[in-house]
C-alpha cells in the first residue's frame, strides 16, 4: 500500500467520524448537511407555536426522524429527559393546589387499583402469550405506571437486555402515539366530562407527555386533572422498583446496586402549583 493510499483512507475515516458525546455532536459538521442542521432545530421550536397541536408536532417530528434522520440525536437523548421535568413543573403554575389535591385524592384509589390489575393481567397475559420474561414485566411496568420512565426505572434493577428493552420501549411509545390522536375524539363522542376524561386519560395514556397532549386538546379541567392524577402514578416508580428488584432477583444471588430515579419534579409541580395559589 503506498503513502498516498494511506493518505486517502486516513481522510475517509477523518470524514466520516461519528460523533461519540454531545458536545462533539454540536461542534461537528460532518454528521449531517448544514441544512437540516438548522432545519431541524427550527421545526423543534414551531412545535411551540399556540396554533401547533401536539398530534402534529409528533406527526412532522416522525416525518424528519424518518426521513432526513436526527443530527442531533445524542444531544436530544441527554436533553429530553430534563426539559420534560421543566415541563411538568410550569404546568403546575397554572394549577390550583385546592384543586390539585382534590383531583390527586379522587384519583388516587383509582391509581391504587389500577397498577394492581394491570400488573396481575399484564404478567398473566405475557405468560399464556409466551413472550420473553424480561420483555412481559418492561411493558406491564410501561403500562400501569408511566411508560418510558417506569421502562428506564424498572431496566438495570432486572438486568433487562437491550433488546428487551427496545421491544419494551417501541411498543410503549408506539401507543403513546395512537392514544394522543383517538382520545380527544373517542372522548367527545362518548360525552365525557372534563373530569371523566381526565381521569380516562391519566390511568390509559401510558407516558406523561402523551397524557399532557392529549388533555390539553380537551379543554383547561381535563389538563389539570390528567396531569395530576399521571403524577400521582409517577409517584409509585420508586416502590415498584424496589419491590420488582427484589421479587425478580430472588434467588439469583444478584445484588444490583443501581436504584430507581426520584420523581423529584413532582415536588417541583406542587411548589409552582403552591406559588400561584
Amino acid at each position: 500500500m503506498t503513502v498516498t493510499d494511506q493518505k486517502l483512507i486516513s481522510t475517509a475515516v477523518e470524514t466520516h467520524h461519528v460523533p461519540t458525546c454531545w458536545r462533539e455532536e454540536l461542534s461537528s459538521l460532518n454528521s449531517a448537511s448544514i441544512v437540516l442542521r438548522l432545519l431541524f432545530p427550527l421545526v423543534a421550536c414551531s412545535s411551540l407555536l399556540p396554533f401547533v397541536s401536539p398530534g402534529v408536532a409528533l406527526l412532522v417530528g416522525i416525518v424528519i426522524a424518518l426521513t432526513f434522520g436526527n443530527p442531533y440525536s445524542l444531544t436530544t437523548e441527554r436533553l429530553i429527559t430534563p426539559l420534560l421535568q421543566v415541563s411538568v413543573v410550569g404546568l403546575g403554575a397554572g394549577m390550583d393546589l385546592v384543586e390539585v389535591g382534590r383531583a390527586g385524592i379522587h384519583g388516587f384509589f383509582y391509581t391504587v387499583i389500577g397498577i394492581t390489575l394491570t400488573m396481575s393481567m399484564g404478567l398473566a397475559l405475557g405468560r399464556l402469550i409466551r413472550t420473553q420474561r424480561d420483555t412481559s414485566l418492561l411493558v406491564t411496568v410501561g403500562t400501569a405506571i408511566c411508560g418510558g420512565s417506569a421502562i428506564a426505572a424498572v431496566a438495570p434493577a432486572i438486568r433487562a437486555k437491550n433488546h428487551d428493552i427496545s421491544v419494551a420501549l417501541a411498543t410503549v411509545f408506539f401507543l403513546n402515539a395512537v392514544a394522543l390522536f383517538i382520545f380527544p375524539p373517542i372522548g367527545h363522542h362518548l360525552g365525557l366530562g372534563q373530569m371523566q376524561f381526565g381521569v380516562w386519560s391519566a390511568l390509559a395514556i401510558h407516558d406523561t407527555s402523551s397524557v399532557v397532549g392529549a388533555a390539553m386538546q380537551y379543554g383547561a379541567h381535563a389538563l389539570e386533572v390528567a396531569t395530576t392524577i399521571k403524577l400521582t402514578r409517577a409517584l409509585w416508580i420508586v416502590p415498584v422498583t424496589l419491590a420488582i428488584g427484589m421479587v425478580w432477583n430472588r434467588g439469583s444471588g444478584a445484588r444490583d446496586a443501581s436504584k430507581p430515579r426520584r420523581p423529584w419534579f413532582i415536588l417541583g409541580f406542587l411548589a409552582a402549583a403552591a406559588l400561584v395559589t
